[in-house]
């Protein structure tokens, strides 16, 4: 694709584009504004909170406040000392982009974004931009991803990502298969089997953490292994793949309902049939199956793989200078999907950014503190 030309079509102009105002945008826009660069962050969704405003209602961090916070403010605990819940978060990233005065333009969707020859030109639903280096901050949520079942379209009953279930109430009396043994589907499946029927069906058996054992332990494990290793991203324990034990999910163990079974064969116009060859009617399918990057706006730059990544050293992006990725997972930067642990890589990104601006390769990473606080 050719060159988009410099001036032409472009309407506005910055140093530093940041694609996403989640919580990985914002904690790169805290480390820009500290290194003093002209940025914006570019937003696509209506209000501040990112992801989080798209979480099931009764939806809960599985981490104290203090173990959830980006960089420079820590979030307020909850009046009732317990996990925050998703409004409390959302509350927090927006407090946190009035907080530091982030520039954040929305909603803007992002089109496509091009080389320039002298940079980016960044094609969205409000004009387009030119700059100099682009951060991609969109996660993932708006790209769920549903595994492939032969049958899979003939079926006839409700088919809901968890990125799009919002309560139980639908689900009432149905039969529902929970499909996925993450946390996410271990917290849907204990929410709704209180008003359904449900199955829970997983690649192998769920293991569980000890009950006292949370989110912020599992950082801290994570933290000691990356140390440890040299500052390399350290491959998961296998207790980090666990599912956590929240107030949810031990009340529906109680009610023993945390059973799971193996993957089903197909699907059929009313159910599924399983390994075994039986078939069961079923009312709904709840996909708790994860998500993929959403980078489709990156296809003018030839860096998209084939699984929908863009190859990385650390943050940067291996084949086209100026362009960093953070928030997306491990590849990323160790932790980089979290809120407390995206801080490190966002630091960094905006380190390099500064010295990639200036012509310069030398960091400065030592004078940010790794959690500042107020």
């Amino acid at each position: 694709m050719s060159p988009v030309p410099l001036l032409a079509s472009t309407d506005f102009s910055a140093d530093v584009l940041v694609i996403g105002a989640g919580q990985s945008g914002l904690a790169v826009g805290y480390y820009l504004r500290r290194a003093g660069l002209s940025f914006q962050l570019l937003d696509d969704q209506p209000a501040p909170g990112g992801a989080w405003q798209h979480g099931w209602d009764s939806l809960r961090l599985f981490s104290p406040a203090d173990a959830s916070s980006l960089p420079g403010w820590l979030m307020p605990r909850p009046v009732d000392h317990g996990f925050p819940v998703r409004d409390a978060v959302i509350d927090y990233l927006t407090q946190y982009e009035q907080r530091y005065a982030l520039p954040v333009q929305r909603p803007v969707r992002v089109v496509e974004v091009q080389d320039s020859g002298q940079g980016f030109a960044v094609h969205t639903t409000a004009g387009t931009w030119q700059a100099r280096a682009v951060v991609c901050a969109t996660g993932s949520w708006s790209h769920p991803f549903v595994p492939n079942y032969a049958g899979q379209a003939d079926f006839g009953g409700v088919q809901l990502h968890s990125a799009h279930y919002r309560e139980a109430a639908p689900f009432a009396g149905q039969r529902v298969l929970v499909v996925g043994g993450g946390n996410s589907g271990a917290q849907l499946l204990a929410e709704v089997s209180r008003v359904a029927q449900t199955t829970w069906v997983t690649e192998k058996e769920p293991r569980f953490l000890p009950d006292d054992v949370d989110g912020r332990v599992l950082f801290t494990q994570a933290t000691q292994r990356y140390h440890a290793q040299g500052g390399a991203v350290p491959a998961p324990p296998p207790s980090l793949g666990d599912v956590v034990m929240v107030d949810s999910v031990k009340e529906a163990r109680e009610r023993g309902a945390l059973s799971s079974v193996r993957p089903f064969a197909r699907f059929t116009r009313t159910g599924v049939v399983w390994a075994d060859g039986r078939e069961e009617a079923v009312d709904a399918v709840i996909w708790c199956t994860g998500f993929r990057p959403a980078l489709s706006f990156l296809k003018g730059l030839d860096v998209l793989e084939a699984d929908g990544r863009v190859a990385t050293t650390g943050t940067h992006a291996t084949k086209r200078p100026g362009l960093w990725l953070v928030g997306y997972g491990s590849w990323t930067g160790f932790a980089s999907a979290t809120l407390i642990g995206v801080g490190r890589s966002a630091r960094a990104t905006a380190d390099e950014i500064r010295a990639f601006l200036s012509g310069g390769v030398t960091s400065t990473l030592a004078q940010f503190p790794e959690q500042p606080a107020d």
